[in-house]
C-alpha cells in the first residue's frame, strides 16, 4: 500500500492543478445536485418490533383509515397549554376565563391546527382551581409546522399572560430542524488557532482547514442530493459535517507534519509528499475504515434513523480521506516552500534539547509500571459511577429551569401531580372476543385496580367495535421507574381473547431506551471486533489491537462514569450551568462509542505506526516507543485539542442534550488521547518490550502485508538521483 499511496502522492503533487480541477468539479456537481435532486427532510423513524409503535400501529388501523407504515414514529405536533393563577387565587374569574377563551380561540383559527381540547372540570382543572391545561392537536409533524403557527401561539400566550396569569407551554410544537450553530463556528476558529501553533506557519496551518471545509461541503452536498431518493433526518448533514471536520483536520494535520518531516530530511518536495502520502497517508487510510466501521456500525441497532445517520457521517469521512490522499498533496505543491513558514530545518546539526514529545516519552518508560498502575487505576475509579446509568429520551422534565416547556411541566406536577405529565394509552384489541362490550369493561376493571394507577378515563371505543382506547393516569412521573413497571403490569394483564398494548411518550421511552441498552454490547462487538481485524493488518502484531481494544474499554468506562457523576448526580453541575439532573439521553452511549472510537482508533494509528516505523527500520523496542512518542505526541496532542475545544462548545449551550452529548465526547477524546494512547499505551509497550510486536508465524503468512510503515520505500533509492540537500526557506 505504501508504493501505491506514494505513487498517488507524487502523481497528484505534479498533476496539481489538474487535481485541484477536479475536486472543484466535484464541488460543483454535488452542489447542482443538491438543488435539483434534494427532497424534504423526513423527522420519522422506524423501530420495527417496538411493544409501543405495535400499541400505535393498532390505533393507527382500528381508529384512522389512513394508518401508518409499519414501525414508524411521525406523529402530529401536539401542544399542551398550562394555564395558572397567582397564589391564593384561581382561574375562575371573568378576566381570566376570557383570556383562556380568547387565547384558545386565537389558536384553533390556525390552518394547521386540527383539535383543541379546552380545560374541562374535574379532568384538566384542578381541584383548588389554580392550575388548568388545554390540549392542541395539530395536523402535521413539528418539523413540518410553519413559522407563522408558532408565532401565532406565542403571541396567544403573551396576550393571556398581561392579564395575571401565567401560560406556558409544553409538547414538541416549538421544536424546530436543527441548523449549524455558533458552536461549529468556534470549533473552526480554534481548529485554526490551534493548527498555526502547532504548525508554526499561517499557510499550513490553513492547508487541514481548507481541505476539510471542501470536503465537507462536497459531503453534505452528495447528503442532500440523496434526500430526494432516500428518507433523511434533518440532524444527518449537522452530525455528518461536525464529524466530517474533525477528521478531515486530523488527517491533514498528519500529513502535512511528515511533509515537513520529510523536507527538514533534505528531500525534494515532490519526493517529500510522496513519502509522506505513503507513510502517514497509510495511517490515514486505516484510521479513516475504523472511523467508517464504527459508524455504519449503527445499523445493529435496528434504528432506521441511526443507521441513516451513521451512513451519511460515514460517507463525510471517506470523502475527507480521498481528499487528503490526493488534494492535500496538490495544494502542497501549489504552496511549495511556504508550507514550511520561518523555520529552518536542516540535518547534521548540532545537538538540541530534546521537545516535549521526546521528553514525556522519555519520563513514561522510565516509570512505566508505576504509570500504568496509577492510569489504570485512575480510569477504574472514574468508571465506578458508570454502572447506575440510567438511560431516557429527552423531554421537558430535563429542559433548561427557564424554558416554557420546564415550567408547563412544574406546573402540572404542581396542580395535578407527576402522572399526568406520563399519561399511558392504552390500546385493547377485543376482535377475536365473543363479547366485545363485556371484554372492553373488564379490562377497564383490571386498569382501575393496578397499584399505581391515579385516574383511569372512559374507554373511546372504534365504530366497529372491535377496539378500544384508555387514557390511564399513573402516580409516578414519565422517567420513573415505578411507571416503568406499570406498563409492563398492563402489557402482563391476563385478558382473555383480547390483545393489551400500551403506548404515548412515556412508554415509548421507556422501550427505545431498553432498545438501545440491548445493542450496546453486540455493538461493541461489531466495532471492535473489526478494528482488532483491521488493527492486526496495520501493525502485524496481536498484542498492538488488543492493548487498543482495552484501552478503548477504559476510556468508555471512565467517560461514562464523568457523564453520570455530573448529570445524574449533579458533581460540578454548577460550573457548566446544569440547572437539573436525571436520566442521560438514550442515544448517547451509542454515539459516544461510536464518534470517540473512531478517534481514538485514528490516535492509535498516528502513534503506533510511528513507533513500528521505527521499529522495522531497526531501532531497540525502547527507543522506537521513545520515537513514536517524539513524532506523533505533537499530532495527537494538536488533533486531541481541536476535538476538545469543538465538543465542549456544546457543553456551554443551552438544551441539557447538547450539553451532555458534548461532554461525554469533549471527556472521551480527553481521556482517549492524554491517558490511553499518550500515557499508557508508550507504557504498556516499553513494558513488553520486542514481545509487543508478536506475531505467530502461521498468522505472518496468511495476513498481507499492508506495509504501513512504508519499510519498502525505504529501499528504494531516491528518484531523479536526488542526494539529501539541506531545505532552505527565504
Amino acid at each position: 500500500m505504501a508504493n501505491y499511496l506514494y505513487r498517488l502522492g507524487r502523481f497528484s503533487f505534479r498533476w496539481r492543478w489538474a487535481v485541484l480541477g477536479a475536486w472543484l468539479l466535484a464541488l460543483v456537481v454535488t452542489g447542482v445536485a443538491a438543488v435539483t435532486l434534494s427532497g424534504p427532510t423526513k423527522e420519522s423513524f422506524s423501530i420495527p418490533g417496538l411493544p409501543a409503535i405495535e400499541a400505535l400501529e393498532l390505533q393507527a388501523e382500528r381508529f384512522s383509515p389512513s394508518g401508518r407504515g409499519e414501525g414508524a414514529i411521525d406523529l402530529p405536533a401536539s401542544a399542551q397549554i398550562v394555564f395558572a393563577a397567582p397564589e391564593q387565587e384561581t382561574l375562575d374569574t371573568p378576566e381570566r376565563q376570557a383570556a383562556i377563551q380568547t387565547l384558545l380561540a386565537t389558536i384553533e383559527r390556525g390552518e394547521q391546527v386540527a383539535v383543541v381540547v379546552p380545560p374541562i372540570p374535574g379532568g384538566s382543572i384542578s381541584v383548588d382551581g389554580r392550575y388548568a391545561f388545554a390540549q392542541v392537536q395539530y395536523t402535521v409533524s413539528a418539523f413540518a409546522l410553519g413559522d407563522e403557527t408558532r408565532e401565532t401561539l406565542l403571541a396567544a400566550m403573551a396576550e393571556a399572560r398581561g392579564s395575571g396569569l401565567q401560560v406556558e407551554v409544553a409538547g414538541d410544537v416549538l421544536q424546530s430542524i436543527p441548523e449549524t450553530g455558533i458552536g461549529e463556528v468556534i470549533g473552526v476558529v480554534v481548529a485554526a488557532l490551534v493548527l498555526t501553533v502547532t504548525l508554526g506557519s499561517l499557510i499550513a496551518a490553513g492547508l487541514p482547514l481548507l481541505t476539510g471545509l471542501l470536503g465537507v461541503a462536497i459531503g453534505i452536498g452528495m447528503i442532500t442530493a440523496v434526500s430526494g431518493f432516500v428518507e433523511l433526518s434533518s440532524t444527518a448533514p449537522v452530525l455528518a459535517a461536525m464529524i466530517g471536520i474533525a477528521v478531515a483536520i486530523d488527517y491533514a494535520l498528519f500529513i502535512v507534519t511528515r511533509y515537513r518531516h520529510e523536507l527538514g530530511e533534505g528531500r525534494l518536495p515532490e519526493e517529500a509528499v510522496g513519502r509522506a502520502v505513503g507513510t502517514a497517508g497509510s495511517a490515514v487510510v486505516f484510521a479513516g475504515l475504523t472511523v467508517i466501521i464504527a459508524l455504519s456500525a449503527l445499523a445493529v441497532v435496528n434504528i432506521s434513523f441511526l443507521t441513516v445517520l451513521g451512513l451519511a457521517a460515514a460517507l463525510t469521512v471517506g470523502i475527507a480521506v480521498l481528499i487528503a490522499l490526493t488534494l492535500l498533496p496538490a495544494l502542497v505543491g501549489l504552496a511549495g516552500n511556504r508550507v514550511m513558514g520561518r523555520r529552518r530545518e536542516s540535518i547534521g546539526g548540532g545537538p538540541s534539547r530534546p521537545a516535549r514529545g521526546e521528553r514525556w516519552g522519555q519520563f513514561v518508560t522510565r516509570n512505566k509500571v508505576l504509570v500504568l498502575f496509577v492510569s489504570v487505576v485512575g480510569l477504574g475509579i472514574m468508571s465506578i459511577p458508570a454502572w447506575q446509568l440510567e438511560l431516557a429520551l429527552p423531554g421537558p422534565a430535563t429542559a433548561s429551569l427557564e424554558s416554557t416547556e420546564r415550567k408547563a411541566y412544574d406546573l402540572v406536577t404542581d396542580g395535578f401531580g407527576p402522572g399526568f405529565n406520563a399519561p399511558l394509552l392504552v390500546v385493547v384489541d377485543v376482535a377475536a372476543s365473543t363479547d366485545r362490550p363485556a371484554a372492553v369493561a373488564a379490562i377497564g376493571g383490571l386498569l382501575s385496580g393496578l397499584e399505581g394507577v391515579a385516574q383511569v378515563a372512559p374507554p373511546l371505543v372504534n365504530p366497529a367495535g372491535d377496539a378500544a382506547i384508555f387514557n390511564v393516569i399513573p402516580t409516578t412521573g414519565p422517567s420513573d421507574p415505578l411507571t416503568e413497571s406499570l406498563v409492563a403490569m398492563i402489557r402482563a394483564l391476563p385478558a382473555e381473547r383480547a390483545w393489551i398494548g400500551v403506548t404515548g411518550l412515556a412508554p415509548l421511552d421507556f422501550d427505545v431506551s431498553a432498545r438501545l441498552a440491548d445493542a450496546l454490547l453486540p455493538y461493541l462487538a461489531v466495532v471492535v471486533g473489526l478494528a482488532v481485524i483491521l488493527l492486526l493488518l496495520v501493525f502485524r502484531s496481536v498484542v498492538v489491537p488488543l492493548k487498543a481494544t482495552l484501552g478503548f474499554l477504559l476510556t468508555i468506562g471512565a467517560t461514562f462514569g464523568a457523564v453520570v457523576a455530573v448529570f445524574q448526580w449533579g458533581w460540578l453541575a454548577s460550573l457548566i450551568g446544569l440547572d437539573s439532573t436525571g436520566p442521560v439521553i438514550s442515544m448517547l452511549p451509542i454515539f459516544t462509542i461510536g464518534i470517540v472510537f473512531g478517534l481514538a482508533m485514528d490516535y492509535q494509528i498516528f502513534l503506533v505506526t510511528r513507533m513500528r516505523e521505527e521499529f522495522v527500520n531497526g531501532a531497540l523496542p525502547h527507543d522506537a516507543v521513545v520515537g513514536g512518542v517524539k513524532h506523533g505526541a505533537r499530532v495527537v496532542t494538536a488533533a486531541a485539542l481541536i476535538m476538545i475545544s469543538v465538543f465542549g462548545g456544546f457543553v456551554f449551550g443551552g438544551e441539557e442534550m447538547i450539553k451532555s452529548m458534548g461532554f461525554a465526547m469533549a471527556v472521551g477524546v480527553a481521556i482517549d488521547a492524554f491517558v490511553v494512547r499518550l500515557t499508557i499505551v508508550p507504557a504498556f509497550m516499553a513494558l513488553v518490550g520486542r514481545a509487543g510486536w508478536w506475531l505467530p508465524r502461521w498468522l505472518e503468512r496468511v495476513l498481507p502485508n499492508v506495509d504501513v510503515e512504508g519499510e519498502r520505500l525505504r529501499r528504494q533509492s531516491l528518484p531523479l538521483g536526488a542526494e539529501r540537500q539541506v531545505v532552505r526557506i527565504e
